[in-house]
């Protein structure tokens, strides 16, 4: 299979005055296309620095990073930007949606960066809301949405440009136990279309679901298991 993330001897360090913070130390690993992944450990061991860096929301000390078999390691802001709108799907915990605009045009917000017509944007938001269940919630503003369901239009968003990675950042944290299994079936159901789907998260029955857990201990791999393979 075909690696879609290349992590070769990452180093992440932050400078709080003349103290040096080692976030990540060497990491390497490597994910396939179309895993269903999980990464978990407790504060302070480097996972939401990896997500970060995952995501090209933070740039490395040292190292490189191969994703979708470009090298992303030493790209400045403004690719970095294209690389996130083009490359990953974002699902925050705390949504992030736009107060003022509806679930269909929350939706079609990456699409506008990505140069498509408005009759596309439209057409492709819609159907990504339709596969979320929301076809009856379109236009809906946020406040007029229950938890679920904002989550379900974030996860229509991070679809909509059909990304190569969907990276889920504690996406059931502020959702109930029934609406939290909702949202797992629906990341699962995701993965099963053929996207990789990569969940950060510190609740292991929430890692459970996955099909591969990475486990980070003070900046490094502690283990990663999956059911065909284990170090």
């Amino acid at each position: 299979m075909e690696n879609i993330i290349q992590l070769e001897s990452i180093i992440k360090n932050y400078y709080v005055g003349t103290v040096v913070v080692e976030a990540l130390r060497t990491v390497s690993l490597n994910i396939e296309r179309n895993e269903y992944t999980s990464i978990m450990g407790p504060s302070g061991s480097g996972k939401s620095t990896l997500m970060n860096i995952l995501g090209c929301l933070d740039t490395l000390t040292d190292g490189k990073y191969i994703l979708n078999g470009k090298d992303v390691s030493q790209l400045d802001d403004n690719r970095l930007a294209e690389i996130r709108n083009k490359e990953i799907g974002f699902v925050f915990q705390t949504f992030n949606l736009l107060a003022r605009y509806s679930a269909l045009d929350n939706v079609i917000l990456p699409l506008i960066y990505a140069g498509y017509s408005k009759t596309e944007r439209i057409e492709r938001a819609k159907e990504v809301l339709i596969s979320v269940g929301l076809e009856d919630r379109m236009t809906h503003k946020p406040n007029e949405l229950s938890g679920g369901q904002r989550q379900r239009v974030a996860v229509a968003r991070a679809l909509v440009n059909d990304p190569s990675i969907i990276l889920a950042d504690e996406p059931t944290g502020n959702l109930d136990s029934k609406t939290s299994i909702d949202i797992l079936n629906l990341l699962s159901d995701i993965h099963q279309r053929g996207n990789t789907v990569i969940v950060v998260t510190h609740e292991e029955d929430i890692a459970q679901k996955t099909n591969r857990i990475i486990r980070l201990m003070d900046g490094e791999v502690e283990s990663d298991v999956s059911k065909s393979r284990k170090t």
